[in-house]
């Protein structure tokens, strides 16, 4: 490490001021700063929070909570893949496999999204926003493994403009940036965000009576053709028992996007964001209990099939669980006030289940309940403050 800081102690010259490179400067302390602390402190006067964990060390720690994720995703698309086509394979072979196809969906999201990072960090003269650490790692895992590069890179560019540049960068944006990408994909290219089969199929023809069809599609078909089963029925008369079981349903092995499968991963995720401080436990356990207060409401009413299933089936269904543990709990987006914290997490949890059960069209409500909640979120801090500004007034003495 001595070795590289030295490197880069040489070479700093060239793009400080005066230098050769002067304009690219912060592209060259985005890397320094990655790699090594900050070297300067604040010169204003004041009591100020001395602290080693600074931004780039946040989104860091962020990044590392969704590692389980990500390499069950690998494995599960592996996985997925060989049922489809009916083969025997080994677990190294299934992750393998996996890699190969999720790996070029990261690093394309990065390359894309980080170009346009860089590009105005030199056309505003700013460091480099450190929060598309997150971001870029957020948009694969919220896509299936079939989606087309090139709209990854479209996404993903779309998302960091019109979410996040315009409205000035890190800690601007009022929409989730990932979120934006996903709605972006959802309504440009409906086929292959929404399809049936979202697994990997090589070019081989599927086994007989395969269909690929997620959890919630089969949930939201049975609303369409109203046949009269239950929706728990059709899960476990899918291709073959046992897939869509609760307990199969909870550890993932399941068509969907390539994170999003695992409510245990996304469990383990939310351990090192709680016990890291980073991400909010109030608004991850409020997003579980609205769902699930939803799902028991709509149990008591059954108006149709959807709404006679198991509320507890909500919680592992789709991608309830890495919504309420990465995009719900994204720092800029959310409330900040702890009240509003346990409202907006409880209204994201009741409207993805309301969207699930009456809009057929769109079975993964998570999407747009939490950009809808994204919306609300300045709202609801803005009446918490002032509830909490009236009531301190009525007990000032004067």
């Amino acid at each position: 490490m001595k070795a590289l800081r030295t490197l880069l102690d040489k070479q700093r010259p060239m793009f400080e001021k005066g230098g050769k490179l002067e304009k690219f400067y912060y592209l060259f302390e985005a890397g320094e700063t990655f790699m090594f602390s900050p070297n300067h402190t604040t010169s204003s006067k004041g009591v100020q929070v001395r602290d080693a964990i600074d931004l780039k060390r946040l989104m860091v720690t962020v990044v590392i909570s969704m590692i389980p994720a990500l390499l069950y995703g690998m494995w599960n698309v592996g996985h997925q893949h060989f049922i489809a086509v009916g083969e025997a394979a080994t677990f190294g072979d299934k992750f393998l496999l996996g890699a190969k196809l999720v790996i070029p969906i990261v690093l394309v999201a990065y390359t894309a999204g980080g170009i346009i990072e860089a590009l105005f960090a030199v056309l505003r003269k700013h460091p480099i926003n450190e929060g598309f650490l997150v971001t870029g790692m957020l948009i694969p895992l919220i896509v299936p493994v079939t989606i087309p590069l090139w709209q990854v890179a479209l996404a993903t560019i779309f998302a960091v403009l019109v979410a996040k540049e315009i409205f000035g960068g890190t800690g601007m944006n009022v929409l989730n940036v990932a979120m934006t990408a996903r709605a972006f994909l959802y309504f440009a290219y409906p086929s292959q965000i929404s399809g049936d089969i979202w697994t990997y199929l090589g070019g081989k023809t599927p086994v007989e009576g395969y269909s690929g069809a997620t959890a919630l599609a089969i949930g939201a078909e049975q609303v369409v053709k109203d046949t009269g089963n239950s929706v728990v029925a059709e899960l476990n008369s899918a291709w073959f028992p046992g897939l869509f079981d609760f307990e199969n349903l909870f550890f993932g092995a399941i068509p969907g996007s390539i994170g999003e499968t695992s409510t245990l991963m996304c469990l383990i995720g939310a351990f090192i964001l709680i016990v890291t401080g980073t991400g909010s436990w109030k608004i991850i356990f409020s997003v579980f209990f609205g769902a699930y207060a939803m799902g028991l409401l709509f149990n008591a009413v059954g108006f149709n099939e959807f709404m006679s299933l198991p509320a507890h089936y909500h919680l592992v269904m789709g991608g309830l669980a890495f919504g309420a543990v990465w995009m719900a709990t994204d720092p800029v987006s959310a409330t900040h006030t702890e009240t509003g914290k346990w409202i907006y997490g409880f209204l994201i949890g009741v409207l993805t289940v309301i969207i699930r059960v009456f809009n057929p069209a769109y079975p993964e409500g998570i999407m747009l309940a939490v950009l809808l909640m994204n919306v609300f979120a300045p709202l609801i801090d803005y009446y918490i403050v002032q509830a909490n500004k009236n009531r301190r007034l009525q007990r000032a003495t004067v």
